[in-house]
């Protein structure tokens, strides 16, 4: 059976496949639509299987708040020629809005979702079988608030935040936050949220490191609470340095905005070693 360019072009819409691929496949199928892309498939599935065990460290991140839900999701690959392609961006923000609007708690729930003629996780699938890479979904997170601020660092999908303020206040004052967590990589919004283990860690270091300085051991206690007064500042987002303003800590530029503003979530996800 002869193939057709439009039958071609319908198999690209409908598989995102190039047209050889799309080409291949129909003739393979005797022009069975359904077949066709039953063998694109499983060309992907073959594709991330002999792949599995490469590392996929390049992607596109990107994050979209609405409705008092944020969320940001990772579409990873092997190399940075395939995370710029515009097919490949697309099908991030596809699955990004499909979790938004479907309000997905989890990565499960993001993969199971429809998308296509299968789920999410077979477009992602499919995808690796058109681009010959591995591909996988990494760093989904989500928040809820009253105002969510999302930001896309310098716009180049690698590196998103997003944060929930307790009451809306001028969109900027968000972004603001936003670009502070960027920055400055914060691990809590205050001491109490702090993980427990995180912090006896930064205990033992502080104290290691004063005896190591020759300190008298009835002071070590003292001193090294002190060097984590110092660790507070430097990991929680409500104490850090505005990096607007040195003279102001993230909590006073709150504050000034107004004064029962603060922090309530946020999350932070980039593909690039720190």
């Amino acid at each position: 059976m002869a193939v057709t360019m439009a039958d071609i072009t319908k198999l690209r819409k409908m598989t995102g496949a190039g047209m050889m691929d799309c080409k291949n496949a129909l003739t393979e199928a005797n022009g069975d639509f359904d077949g066709a892309m039953k063998i694109i498939r499983e060309k992907g599935q073959a594709v991330a299987a002999k792949r599995s065990d490469r590392e996929a460290s390049e992607g596109c991140v990107l994050v979209k708040a609405e409705n008092g839900f944020g969320a940001m999701i990772a579409l990873k690959c092997e190399t940075d020629f395939v995370a710029k392609n515009e097919d490949f961006i697309k099908l991030t923000q596809d699955i990004l809005n499909a979790a938004i609007a479907n309000k997905c708690k989890t990565l499960d729930e993001v993969k199971a979702l429809p998308m296509g003629t299968g789920t999410i996780a077979d477009a992602v699938t499919d995808r690796s079988g058109i681009t010959g890479e591995k591909m996988e979904l990494d760093g989904y997170a989500t928040v809820e608030g009253t105002a969510i601020s999302v930001y896309n660092h310098q716009g180049k999908n690698f590196l998103c935040t997003m944060v929930a303020l307790n009451k809306e206040v001028n969109p900027t004052v968000g972004h603001e936050v936003a670009m502070q967590i960027a920055a400055m990589n914060p691990i809590a919004i205050d001491e109490k949220d702090v993980p427990a283990d995180v912090l006896e860690k930064e205990k033992e270091i502080a104290a290691d490191k004063a005896r190591q300085e020759g300190k008298p051991e009835n002071m070590i206690e003292k001193i090294a609470m002190g060097r984590i007064g110092k660790f507070y500042k430097e990991v929680c987002l409500l104490k850090q340095e505005y990096i607007q303003d040195a003279k102001m800590t993230v909590v006073d530029f709150l504050k000034s905005q107004d004064k029962d503003l603060t922090v309530t979530a946020f999350k932070r996800f980039t593909l690039r070693a720190e």
